[in-house]
């Protein structure tokens, strides 16, 4: 899947990982290949539970439950083209395996921390809490920056090398959107949200709906 020379630089997605308490960038994950199609479902949050409950009907408890679903391609074909190039000496010696160790560790406890936990447990000693993991970004254009926690990974290995290391596989990936609700308004995640949820207002101002009901083949709203 060589691109060609002449063609215009376009921007990927990918995932990039912060520290939680410090916002330090610890690794940045581009996806190969864009996905020619992102899934997004909004649940939207009432405050109330039953059909008929008159004084919560129009109410909203806080921003809806958002789900992202890409399905991203990966093909090591153009790197094995240039084994000697250091760049890409992992990929001739491992195919893909470095680029889908990168994502499958987003949801991999550290394994320096599962033994912490190990060591602690045979003195007798309580975790109060697992050690926070990254904050995991997904990155979608300027326009979409949204703090995610990935609820599935699914990988298709569909060739392989001599030495069986995969070299095509297709990879989907489901996030859900943490809200300030998730994160709270101080956290760096929460900022990052609130902004994407800003971003949408103004996004919608543009549109240029006005409040002429005419288009809908209305002279008025009836009851108004």
């Amino acid at each position: 899947m060589t691109t060609y020379p002449g063609s215009p630089r376009v921007a990927r997605g990918g995932i990039v990982l912060l520290d939680p308490s410090t916002a330090r960038i610890l690794r940045i994950i581009v996806l190969q290949y864009n996905p020619d199609t992102l899934n997004r479902t909004l649940q939207p949050q009432g405050i109330g539970t039953e059909p008929g409950d008159r004084l919560e009907a129009l109410r909203l408890a806080g921003p809806p439950h958002e789900t992202i679903r890409v399905e991203a391609e990966l093909d090591a074909t153009d790197q094995l083209e240039f084994p000697q190039d250091g760049k890409n000496d992992a990929v001739a010696r491992f195919g893909l395996f470095p680029v889908l160790s990168a994502l499958e560790t987003i949801v991999y406890p550290a394994s320096a921390a599962l033994l912490a936990a190990d060591l602690q447990a045979r003195f007798g000693m309580i975790e109060v809490a697992p050690a926070q993991a990254p904050l995991s970004l997904f990155i979608w254009s300027p326009s979409r920056i949204v703090p995610v926690r990935l609820t599935e990974i699914s990988v298709v290995e569909e060739a392989f090398d001599s030495s069986l290391n995969p070299i095509r596989a297709r990879v989907t990936l489901g996030m859900r959107v943490l809200t300030v609700n998730d994160l709270g308004f101080a956290h760096r995640g929460g900022s990052l949200y609130l902004l994407y949820h800003q971003q949408k207002e103004r996004f919608a101002r543009l549109a240029g709906f006005g409040v002429d009901p005419r288009p809908l083949g209305l002279s008025a709203i009836p009851g108004g």
